[in-house]
């Protein structure tokens, strides 16, 4: 499409060329490139005269629709550049208005000063809406607020205070843009966006503006300042900070979603209305449905997730489906339909200069729209702009279309809470299968009469209220393992522990589907009942069940938890809870697979120590960057891993037993100064790990495994670990280190400290000598746990899971001098085969305590989610597994390590004393 088929399609490109066909040439010289910018910058630098600079801007912006108009119709440019040039023109024009008018009236007022700073006052235009987004369309208004800093006076022979002066200014600047003169306009202005709207001042100081935000600011003004931005006199960032706290809140803002329902039954009631079925802005699935879509989950998420306070539609898609609050495929959806219906949008006001978003309802209308969109005519417009529309709806059905919980609470189970003494309540319950229905009762009448239901504000009351009958009625329905009267108690646990935290509250009841699956999750563990309550922040992991139960991917997590800090860097606060909120929730998307039988323990423990990995692995890089500077090259610094984390078996409340080494070059020129550096990052790390922070634990860790335990130093340089494990180590630290590994840090070092392992490994060995140790501290371990009971203790008895351990070590140590392959941190499992398949035990034996040892695994992890302090069970079951443990320990050992025949152990420190935690 040339200009003559530009200007066929639309009338105000005609009549532009007809009043100045002096532009002619000039457009078709540079229609073929975006339009140039630097020699228009230039001209309105020159500009000082108002009347000048009037008849300027109306020029340019007929140079800029112009030029625009015939690159998009020619499909030359796309969408992005023809909202970047209506948003440049208006940037450039309210720049040159501010600076022509500003000059003019200092000549007459002088400066604008601070009453407090005494510096000049800068004035501050704020663009609001499509302006701020950076995404104006070619017949946009312009949203704008006025704002500066401080009150004061001007500086100057007519003296008049800076509120009057900026009054003056901003009327100023709206005739600039605004007023029709023989040359048209440049943009209508729209102020009703300020605060109080039409009736409040025209200008206000920043004091002002965030004083009415937080007194006054109503749930739709959230929106009208989320793409907010300063174009004038505001350096980068201050608007923002003076802005954000109103926006955005510091968690995930559940509470929104009162003011965002109302906002969308707005949305729905104008679609709705006839006059609206053909507006591709204000009907169904039309842009406003997109912009909500997107607008809401950043309210609600951005306040934790800087990376969503993006401004513009497109980015802002692009940033929730890259942190996974929408699904790639939805986010994509959404965006051909942005494109698609502002594209639409634009040819309807290219005709004529009009702001219109409305279809034409003449044939020759629509068909011409179709033609200039790239159709042969109407119909198949009409298909794609109903298949966009149709496909928006969906999405906006998914997220908003659903009505909240508490409308759907049946009476009978209401009045079980609001009438807990009536007998049919009882009858109720019991036929519902709640066991001990009296007591239940007791306790809701209990709650209900109790100073933490009564204190609650009216809101929160009100949907603690709704909750209850819905929880009942949901435990009812999902009963679990547990049975229903378990389940709903552990649901009402965590209603009682949120309910003066409203946001948690409106979040259960605006997402209908949460509540069944968290009976469910409830129903299943009586851990996982603990740990959500514990962490009630991670009810929002529940709301997606595909996020939920999606395969975890390792490089996504390292990639999510570097953004997290990133967004937080340099507070130090943030950063250790971005870290703990991370955790939590990867570790709970892991509960929720497990609980949904999609892991084996053998794959939840390599989740979770690769969890643990990446966590430390970003600790330290944040740790570091506090100590030694953003710009410093990483530390010579590695983290070892022992026991659970270093054999991959951890579980979701193990410690990390971890060691520090480091390694310092011979070339350093202050070597004691890099010994003291890592020292302090070894006692950070540790701090950042351990510290209970208002977002909880990251993990408890155990450093007696260094080099002298407790009474070392708390990093230890590579050549002192190997000293230390070739001279000094004793035999249970050889035995640990038969389950350590390289977890973060360094890789070079973790490379050394596994040449390292091996050489200690593989150093020959009095084997009579060793077996009499390792039984020792067979014994020793014994006797740190004992058991009264007769139940089998999976772990610690005779013939369970730490007999099989330290067989495994007994054999590595024993026999990898001869048998490198012994040395690999496989886990007991596969070492058990290697020991059968190099003939140092019977394989079918070896088969068969591996077979137990993952049956042991199994079970315990199952006790565990009970809550249960012990994994002990009838022991019947287990004795045929039981005597294949105790004929592998006598065909290694040549006799049972109980319970005689037991020889003291050599003592260890005395710091080191417990080593429950270092073999296993």
């Amino acid at each position: 499409m040339d200009i003559e088929d530009a200007c066929a399609f639309s009338h105000y490109a005609r009549r532009i060329l007809v009043a100045h066909p002096e532009w002619r040439a000039g457009l078709e010289a540079a229609v073929a490139a975006p339009f140039d910018w630097a020699p228009e910058h230039a001209a309105l630098a020159r500009l000082a005269d108002e009347s000048a600079l009037a008849r300027e801007l109306r020029a340019l912006r007929m140079r800029v629709m112009l030029h625009t108009i015939t690159r998009d119709l020619g499909r030359q440019a796309d969408l992005g550049e023809v909202c970047a040039a209506v948003t440049t023109l208006a940037e450039v024009s309210v720049e040159a208005a501010v600076r022509v008018h500003r000059a003019a009236l200092v000549a007459i007022h002088g400066e604008p000063v601070g009453a407090e700073s005494g510096t000049p006052q800068p004035f501050v235009v704020a663009g609001m809406g499509k302006l701020g987004g950076a995404e104006l369309n070619v017949s946009s208004d312009v949203d704008l607020v006025f704002l500066f800093p401080e009150d004061g006076e001007t500086a100057g022979p007519k003296a008049v205070g800076n509120r009057e002066f900026f009054d003056r200014l901003g009327r100023r600047v709206i005739g600039a843009l605004n007023e029709v003169t023989a040359d048209g306009y440049v943009f209508r202005v729209d102020m009703r966006l300020r605060p109080y709207g039409e009736s409040g001042p025209l200008t206000i100081p920043y004091a002002a503006l965030e004083n009415y935000l937080i007194t006054q600011g109503r749930a739709w003004e959230r929106y009208a300042w989320l793409k907010a931005r300063a174009l004038t006199g505001a350096p980068s960032g201050e608007l923002d900070a003076l802005v954000a706290p109103f926006v955005f809140r510091k968690y995930l803002d559940y509470d929104a979603y009162a003011g965002l329902r109302e906002v969308h039954r707005q949305i729905r009631e104008q679609a709705a209305r006839r006059e609206a079925r053909d507006d591709v802005k204000l009907g169904p699935g039309g842009i406003r449905e997109i912009e909500f879509i997107v607008q809401a989950i950043q309210i609600v998420r951005g306040g934790r997730e800087p990376a969503l306070r993006v401004r513009g539609t497109r980015p802002a898609l692009a940033a929730l489906a890259d942190r996974g609050h929408l699904p790639s495929a939805s986010a994509e959806t959404l965006d051909r339909a942005y494109v698609f219906l502002r594209e639409i949008e634009h040819r309807l006001q290219y005709r004529d200069d009009r702001q219109t978003q409305t279809l034409p309802e003449t044939d020759g209308e629509i068909d011409a729209l179709a033609r200039s969109a790239g159709y042969a005519a109407a119909p198949p417009l009409r298909a794609a702009l109903d298949h966009h529309r149709q496909e928006v709806s969906r999405q906006f059905d998914a997220v908003f279309g659903v009505e909240p919980a508490a409308e759907d609470a049946d009476d009978d189970w209401r009045a079980v809470w609001e009438a807990p003494d009536a007998g049919d309540s009882r009858s109720l319950l019991a036929r519902a299968g709640f066991a001990e229905p009296d007591t239940l009762l007791g306790t809701l009448a209990r709650a209900r009469a109790g100073h933490r239901y009564v204190a609650l504000p009216a809101q929160s009351k009100e949907r603690f209220d709704a909750l209850v009958p819905s929880m009942l009625a949901a435990a009812a329905a999902n009963p679990g393992a547990a049975g229903a009267q378990p389940t709903f108690q552990r649901l009402f646990g965590l209603l009682e522990a949120v309910a003066r935290r409203s946001a948690y509250l409106a979040l259960v009841i605006e997402h209908p589907p949460l509540l069944p699956r968290l009976a469910t999750l409830m129903g299943a563990s009586a851990w996982a009942a603990d740990y959500l309550t514990r962490h009630p922040i991670l009810l929002d992991e529940l709301l997606d069940a595909r996020v939920l139960l999606q395969e975890p991917d390792w490089g996504a997590w390292r990639a999510e938890i570097a953004r997290s800090l990133a967004d937080a860097a340099g507070d130090a606060e943030r950063q250790m809870d971005a870290l703990r909120h991370f955790q939590h929730a990867q570790s709970f998307r892991l509960l929720a697979q497990d609980l949904a039988g999609t892991l084996t323990v053998e794959r939840l423990a390599d989740h979770l120590s690769a969890l643990a990995d990446v966590i430390l692995e970003a600790t330290l890089a944040a740790c570091w960057t506090h100590l030694a500077g953003a710009d410093a090259p990483p530390p010579r610094f590695a983290i070892i891993g022992y026991g659970k984390l270093g054999g991959k078996e951890l579980g979701y409340a193990s410690d990390l037993d971890i060691v520090f080494v480091y390694d310092i070059d011979a070339r350093d020129p202050d070597p004691d100064a890099t010994l003291a550096r890592y020292s302090r990052l070894a006692q950070r790390l540790n701090t950042w790990l351990t510290s209970n922070t208002p977002a909880g634990q990251l993990y408890d860790t155990d450093l007696r495994l260094r080099p002298d335990g407790a009474k070392g130093l708390l990093a230890t340089s590579l050549a002192a670990f190997r000293r230390y494990q070739r001279e000094s180590a004793w035999t249970w630290e050889h035995q640990a280190l038969t389950r350590a590994r390289h977890c973060a840090g360094d890789t070079a070092i973790g490379a050394a400290f596994e040449a390292v392992r091996e050489e200690i490994l593989r150093l020959p060995r009095d084997r009579a000598k060793l077996a009499g140790e390792v039984v020792a501290m067979r014994v020793r371990m014994a006797d740190g746990h004992p058991n009264a009971t007769d139940r089998f203790d999976l772990k610690h008895d005779a013939g369970g899971m730490v007999d099989i351990e330290f067989v495994v070590q007994y054999l590595v140590l024993a026999h990898a001098h001869e048998h490198a392959r012994l040395t690999g941190n496989l886990g007991n499992i596969a070492l058990l085969h290697i020991a059968g398949d190099l003939g140092l035990v019977a394989a079918d034996l070896a088969q068969r305590v591996a077979d137990a040892y993952r049956e042991y695994r199994k079970v315990q992890h199952a006790i565990r989610l009970t809550g249960a302090p012990h994994a002990r069970v009838d022991p019947a079951p287990h004795d045929r597994r039981r005597a294949d443990v105790a004929a592998l320990w006598t065909c290694v050992f040549g006799a049972p390590w109980h319970p005689a025949g037991r020889t003291p152990a050599p003592s260890p420190p005395a710091s080191d004393a417990t080593v429950s935690g270092s073999v296993e």
